[in-house]
């Protein structure tokens, strides 16, 4: 381990605009000075010593006249001092001043307060020269049988310390601290004893545990901690020691301690894979989350559930815990909610859909009772897709969830709305059965309905599977109940000029209705008193979209009468009821069309919907059977089709990832026999622990890819020439939100390079964490420095600096080499990402900046360079497979990832094969890109620019 891998015990802060001290005056404060003027003192003397400053004339005055005094405060600071004041001579040997200093440690570890004893058994941890600590020994083993806990455990951290350093000191000190461990009352002493017998004597842990095996679920929960961790360790080691332990965990399983469960049911899993362990731990790991507050803690026990989902054997476990995970849906966080019921809807089975209908029919009703809070319509969103996966995977279930959700369609929020609305549309479809039943509630809730896009949705729905002479003159009911009185320009300006009264109107004096500037009717009585009218209110809701301008739902209107009255003339046989009919519905586009073109909605009507609405007229005229085929069957054809190309991109994603989780064993496969096999050879199951707290260390051993050029090397950055004084590299290796650059410097002089230094600056959302401390290097020498950079937000950073020093002997200026820049690549942050259609229009409409890249590069073929860029920008295509298969000469398609600090990126691929330059003419087109910031946008664009070429490796 390299001085700056060290484990640091101490972080002092040092005021950056402190003017150093002289020698002298420190030398009279800490003679003379009062005990604040001392304290002062030892601190400065502390913190330039930290700064590289020598100061031996100190030594002897700080020994003299500060070592003796009793202050606490002065104990603390000496027990740094000494911690980092150079003890040795040039040559290896102690100091003989260190004779004094050992000395007065012997009496503070006889010294009657517990703090002072304490504090100096835990410096003595940090010591690293046996001579010091040698003459210290009987006074350390004494310390053990000391009256207070807090003396006691740290006796024990500071005989394990040295033990595991310098064992020739304490060779008996496992028997002692067994010993110790057997008479011990206090649970932090046992803790730490039991630690130190795991790590230095597993076999002496290993008997105390057996002798107290029963007892456990009464120690304290740091100790429970540590016995799991022996417990884990010894059976990973040795598998036959497993029956032995198991009962322990089961027991620990019901500890008082959120902790001790949470890592005793991981530890169940990794030692048995019997389903009633692995039931035991999902029911440890769902009451977790919920008795626990923390959000955070919730999401990384549910992270544990689902990986447990992974593994096939398991999952047929959790199938019958289902109702048990679904009871955390009682926590607010809809992260919780969504992951929730992500895990509920991954195992639920036909054994038990019908319960888990019942609970999310449950929570959706209590949704509408909850006061509207954003996340309240956001996970209603989330239990109506939940409820429509259910229903479309068993479709026995549709029946008893399409009438609550059917209520949904008159909701406010439109999101849920139209889920609910999409949901009909693939039920109504799919299930013949339940046509009758999904128009009824349809027409019940048809004039609740209050968004426009609902409202087109449940027209087009209403139009296409009303099939019956009944269905069909209740929706000409309701169309026309929705509508209000027609014709609508006449009726709408007999209102204005009062001729009309609305429904409501109870005052009998003469009225007069104005029209305020902001298009507000209001009512003017003779006494001059204006009240606001409730006229628009109280306009029918197909007419307020009318008025409104929004003339598309008119042109939705037209195609779903034309439809009815087609197949109202296909059905009844009475000429006049069909003339009648087709006649009332001409009637009603007509007087659509002639609202739209007079001026009385907010905006006219659009010539798109002037040419749709025209076209039905036409069609009702003609009455072609080439029109009623389109109309009646093509649209239905359009619609299963789509609805069957998506069934089918389902069940294949469902069995790709059926196909990941399923070990499949082949017939020659060996068989291992765990009786047979080594130690060493045991690969069951790497370390929990020991990755957990590589993971905590930013040491995440990840496995290289067979790919030479994937390996480590890839990652190394030339800073100098090889001609340079000083040769520097860097090895750039990227955690999760920091960068740790391991710099190789060498010296390629033939003289001695002292305080050479490596100066840093960053350039983007980085920041430097500490700067790189000085180093002396030997003629051809070479050292490691490392230096920690933090990263904030996904844009592309620059790392730039110098590396300066000293000539041992030349009376020169200080000598500086200028580094190459390191570029920091933004796809170690990038990951490929899902969202639906409709999120990612949403968040195309809401992200604010774009940044268009024109496509320059050399491949010809439209899916390749779609690919090329796919795996140049880590993103993900949203665009479904079969819209991009064939060729017709361009390709249009949606690409989407999230950064790790939660940026989304999207992207719109838009290219085309210009034919007419030739077969080998180069792809071209745009790529635009739009994020919330604008270092993603131009990150992400800068990367597809210098990426788009494809180079031939």
């Amino acid at each position: 381990m390299t001085a700056a891998e060290n484990v640091c015990y101490t972080l002092i802060n040092v005021p950056s605009d402190s003017e150093p001290p002289s020698e002298v005056s420190l030398k009279a404060d800490l003679e003379k000075g009062e005990i604040k003027a001392k304290t002062e003192a030892l601190k400065k003397v502390i913190i330039m010593i930290l700064n590289g400053e020598k100061l031996p004339g100190l030594l002897m005055t700080i020994i003299r006249f500060v070592l003796p005094l009793q202050d606490h405060t002065i104990k603390k600071l000496l027990l740094v001092f000494w911690e980092i004041v150079p003890k040795t001579t040039p040559d290896g040997k102690l100091l003989q001043e260190m004779i004094l200093v050992c000395d007065a440690y012997r009496k503070d570890l006889q010294h009657p307060n517990e703090f002072i004893r304490g504090s100096t058994l835990r410096f003595l941890c940090k010591l690293k020269e046996s001579e010091l600590l040698e003459p210290l020994m009987p006074a350390i083993r004494a310390c053990l049988e000391h009256r207070h806990s807090y003396v006691r455990r740290n006796a024990v951290l500071a005989i394990y310390t040295i033990y595991r350093n310098f064992e020739h000191l304490i060779p008996d000190a496992p028997e002692l601290i067994h010993d110790f461990l057997v008479n011990e009352k206090d649970a932090s002493c046992k803790r730490n004893a039991f630690m130190m017998l795991i790590h230095a004597d597993q076999d002496r842990a290993l008997d105390y545990l057996s002798t107290c095996i029963d007892q456990v679920h009464t120690f304290g929960d740091i100790l429970q901690l540590v016995i799991v961790e022996l417990i884990y360790k010894v059976c990973h080691a040795n598998p036959s020691e497993r029956a032995r332990f198991i009962r322990c965990i089961y027991n620990l399983l019901q500890s008082s301690s959120p902790a001790v469960k949470y890592e005793a049911a991981g530890t169940l899993v990794t030692l048995s894979s019997a389903p009633t362990a692995i039931k035991a731990a999902a029911q440890c790991y769902i009451d977790l989350i919920i008795k626990e507050s923390d959000n955070n803690v919730k999401l990384i026990v549910l992270d544990r559930l689902i990986e447990l989902k992974e593994h096939p054997t398991h999952e047929r476990v959790l199938q019958d815990l289902v109702m048990d995970i679904l009871r955390v849906l009682s926590t607010p966080d809809l992260e919780v909610r969504k992951k929730t019921l992500q895990l509920a809807l991954d195992l639920v089975s036909s054994r038990n859909v019908e319960e888990l209908v019942i609970v999310l029919k449950k929570e959706v009703i209590k949704t509408n009772n909850v006061t509207e809070h954003e996340d309240t319509d956001k996970y209603r969103q989330l239990l109506v897709r939940t409820l429509h996966s259910c229903s479309v995977r068993f479709p026995d279930m549709a029946a008893n969830v399409i009438p609550v959700l059917m209520e949904f369609l008159s909701d406010t929020n439109e999101a849920a709305a139209a889920d609910v609305l999409e949901f009909v549309r693939e039920a109504i479809q799919r299930f013949d059965n339940l046509r009758p039943l999904i128009i009824e509630k349809m027409l019940e809730v048809f004039h609740a309905i209050k968004t426009v896009k609902i409202y087109r949705g449940a027209l087009w729905i209403l139009g296409e599977y009303c099939s019956t002479k009944e269905d069909i003159q209740s929706v000409m009911t309701e169309i026309r109940r929705s509508l209000g009185e027609i014709p609508i320009v006449e009726n709408e300006i007999k209102k204005e000029t009062g001729e009309v009264k609305a429904e409501d109107e109870v005052s009998a004096a003469p009225a007069q209705k104005l029209v305020t500037e902001m298009g507000t009717y209001v009512t003017q009585s003779a006494l001059s008193s204006s009240r606001p009218s409730k006229k628009e209110e109280d306009r029918p809701p197909l007419r307020g979209f009318l008025m409104d301008g929004d003339f598309y739902v008119a042109a939705s209107l037209a195609t779903t009468l034309t439809k009815l009255a087609l197949r109202y003339v296909a059905i009844v046989q009475d000429k006049k009821k069909q003339n009648s009919f087709v006649a009332e519905a001409m009637l009603i586009m007509v007087t659509v069309l002639h609202l739209g073109k007079s001026s009385l909605p907010k905006k006219p009507i659009t010539d798109d919907d002037v040419d749709r609405i025209s076209l039905c007229l036409k069609v009702l005229s003609e009455c072609s059977p080439l029109m009623n085929d389109i109309f009646n069957k093509e649209c239905r054809k359009s619609l299963s089709h789509m609805l069957t190309v998506r069934l089918e991109e389902e069940k294949l994603s469902q069995k790709k990832e059926s196909e990941k989780r399923n070990v499949t064993v082949q017939a020659d496969d060996p068989i291992s026999f765990m009786q047979l096999t080594a130690k060493n050879e045991m690969t069951s199951k790497e370390d929990q622990f020991q990755l957990s707290l590589l993971a905590a260390m930013g040491n995440t051993q990840r496995k290289e890819a067979a790919d030479p050029l994937a390996s480590k090397l890839n990652k190394v950055t030339q800073l100098t020439g090889f001609s340079d004084p000083v040769y520097a590299e860097a090895y750039v290796h990227v955690n999760q939100y920091d960068i740790v650059l391991d710099v190789l410097v060498v010296n390629q002089t033939s003289d001695t390079l002292q305080n050479c230094t490596l100066e840093l600056a960053t350039l983007g959302d980085l920041k430097l964490v500490e700067k790189p401390s000085p180093l002396t290097l030997a003629p051809h020498d070479f050292a490691n420095i490392k230096a920690n950079v933090k990263v904030a937000s996904t844009e592309n950073g620059i790392i730039f600096g110098n590396i300066v020093y000293d000539v041992s002997g030349a009376a020169s200026d200080r000598n500086c080499v200028v580094l190459s820049d390191i570029h920091i690549d933004i796809m170690d942050y990038i990951q490929p990402a899902s969202c639906t259609d409709a999120e990612f229009r949403q968040m195309w409409a809401e992200f604010e900046w774009e940044n268009k890249v024109t496509v320059n590069t050399n491949i010809t073929d439209l899916n390749e360079y779609l690919q090329h860029i796919l795996k140049s920008t880590n993103m993900k295509c949203l665009t479904p497979e079969k819209a991009l298969s064939g060729f017709c000469g361009f390709m249009a398609a949606n690409l989407y990832a999230r950064s790790i600090f939660g940026e989304d990126a999207l992207a719109n691929v838009s290219i085309e094969k210009p034919i007419h330059l030739g077969p080998d003419a180069p792809v071209n087109g745009h790529i635009r890109i739009r994020a919330k910031s604008q270092g993603m946008a131009l990150s992400l664009g800068d990367k597809i620019n210098l990426s788009q070429k494809k180079t031939n490796v």
